[in-house]
């Protein structure tokens, strides 16, 4: 079976970022700070560029990237799943939201 790649920038993180195209049921190969190394199955397509969970996030859960809370998660987020607008909201439209402001 291929595997794929994807980076994680930082150890807190519970997201990593697609340096090719991930197709669901492809092993995605990932390297954590320090060599830790340890792979996660693929549960849907995964863009290059895009996030993949890595481990399951509960509905209203932190979204962790590069270290730092950038969003909550909508619904309930898989591991192994697409990360992005559709299941994520940004702390930035949190904090519009939060005062009252549109987008």
């Amino acid at each position: 079976m291929i595997s794929k790649r994807a980076i994680v920038l930082n150890i807190k993180d519970n997201v990593a970022v697609a340096v090719e195209n991930i197709q669901k049921g492809e092993m995605v190969n990932l390297e954590v700070v320090k060599g830790n190394k340890f792979s996660i199955q693929a549960i849907e397509d995964v863009p290059f560029g895009f996030k993949i969970a890595l481990a399951d996030i509960p509905k209203g859960g932190e979204v962790i990237k590069h270290g730092e809370v950038m969003g909550s998660a909508n619904s309930s987020i898989k591991a192994g799943s697409l990360v992005h607008v559709h299941n994520v909201q940004g702390r930035r439209a949190q904090k519009e939201t939060e005062k009252g402001e549109g987008l």
